[in-house]
């Protein structure tokens, strides 16, 4: 049984919106990110390990909001106190986070095929996520995220780069389609160029 994407109906190769004329990052770039493991952290209240001494991939659970602990293959994102997120192109390394993170401190739960995954580079980035969202996006900076609302759909931005801006976008596979259509609609003004 192979997997169907989440956005399989709706993401279609393509130039859409006022792109004539425009070349580079002035061009978004819109695509589906697909075959990526994705896990949920949660530390329980009563677990009494010291999340400095967890190591995942060589990277560290980090207790500070909005922040993004990453390298080439992985990114830890903090999802709120004692709870994380990680997304990681080794898929096997779900093996190694259940060996790591004992389920008597731990929750540890896969959500690689519950939830929609969006990339959008190029300049405008950030003028599309205003047109849905009330976070200030002037403020997020590189390699940081957030939890907020697009057009009352729940969903997680982590801030991949600023030059270009490119972004990721994280909500449940239920609502990928509709958070598709909001952020392309609101990406027609700029032109974009599916992948």
């Amino acid at each position: 049984m192979s997997l169907i994407s989440a956005l399989a109906n709706v993401h279609h190769q393509g130039q859409f919106g006022d792109f004539e004329d425009k070349k580079g990052d002035d061009l978004l770039k819109i695509s589906e990110k697909k075959n990526l493991l994705i896990v949920q952290i949660v530390q329980f209240k009563n677990s009494n390990i010291p999340i400095e001494s967890i190591d995942i991939d060589g990277l560290k659970l980090k207790d500070t909001p909005l922040n993004v602990s990453f390298n080439d293959n992985t990114r830890i994102l903090w999802n709120g106190p004692k709870n994380w997120l990680l997304v990681s192109s080794k898929k096997d390394l779900i093996n190694d986070i259940s060996s790591i993170c004992k389920e008597i401190d731990f929750a540890i739960t896969d959500l690689s095929h519950s939830r929609a995954v969006i990339d959008i580079e190029g300049n405008y980035v950030t003028e599309v996520l205003k047109k849905g969202s009330p976070f200030n996006f002037d403020e997020l900076k590189k390699n940081s995220s957030i939890n907020s609302l697009y057009n009352n759909i729940a969903f997680t931005v982590d801030f991949l780069n600023d030059k270009p801006f490119k972004v990721r976008l994280f909500t449940l596979r239920s609502f990928g389609e509709s958070l598709y259509h909001s952020i392309t609609d609101a990406a027609l003004e700029f032109g974009y160029e599916n992948k």
